[in-house]
């Protein structure tokens, strides 16, 4: 049986961060699951916090994704589009399968929500890491 999102009121308590995985940015960066899920048209959300510099590889979202800042100074791009910098209470959406990345400044550290839906079975499909911005 797939995972599913609670049926009940759920209490996630912070404090439950894991490193990222490797190869989805350019230095790993913290990540907590606050809905886990594999059902189709459910979400996935989580909470994301990057070091300063920390950038994800190039990725898109079958159903799209919404990121809502917390904290620090971010940037967020879509492929062939200059960044755009953002900040605490902005909240950006990316369109399904749109390309793009987000990341960390250089001098601020970046915290976010993001919640994405899933379709056959996935949230996310990345990118090469090393495809460059023209």
């Amino acid at each position: 049986m797939s995972a599913a999102n609670p049926e009940t009121m759920t209490v996630r308590r912070a404090g439950n961060a894991i490193r990222s995985p490797e190869g989805i940015s350019n230095t790993p960066f913290w990540v907590e699951m606050l809905l886990d899920s594999q059902i189709e048209g459910e979400n996935t959300a989580m909470r994301a916090t990057l070091e300063p510099g920390t950038v994800t590889n190039w990725h898109t979202h079958p159903r799209g994704q919404l990121l809502y800042v917390l904290s620090g100074v971010g940037l967020v791009q879509r492929k062939h589009e200059p960044a755009e910098e953002v900040r605490a209470g902005d909240a950006v959406w990316f369109a399904p399968d749109e390309l793009h990345r987000h990341g960390a400044t250089a001098d601020s550290p970046f915290s976010y929500l993001s919640i994405q839906g899933i379709e056959k079975g996935r949230f996310v499909d990345w990118h090469d890491g090393k495809e460059q911005q023209p």
